[in-house]
């Protein structure tokens, strides 16, 4: 398991944005919505691709390749043609500041 990685200031982050870091060699997508942090693999199960830019739709994400959706709560598929879910991680704030991890 991964020590937490810092993501930023709660101010970087501010509702509706995002923003990735990396857990060695994971690219994790953490998004504020709503003042509510999620973390989530910023990787598309269908085809390998960044999901990170791709449309908010209330909780889902969708792929900006192929229109795959994913709940950021939990990473599970809500719409085709992804099929598999993507990991979500757990996300922590302390003082202000935002950590996540690969808790896998």
């Amino acid at each position: 398991m991964s020590e937490w990685v810092k993501v930023g200031s709660r101010s970087e982050i501010l509702p509706g944005e995002f923003k990735v870091v990396w857990d060695g060699d994971v690219p994790i997508a953490v998004y504020n919505i709503d003042g509510a942090l999620y973390a989530i693999e910023d990787i598309c199960t269908h085809d390998g691709g960044e999901l990170a830019g791709g449309d908010v739709h209330g909780f889902e994400v969708e792929c900006p390749r192929h229109g795959a959706r994913f709940d950021l709560r939990d990473g599970a598929v809500t719409r085709a043609p992804a099929y598999e879910p993507i990991a979500s991680f757990p996300v922590r704030e302390e003082n202000g500041v935002i950590w996540t991890r690969d808790d896998r």
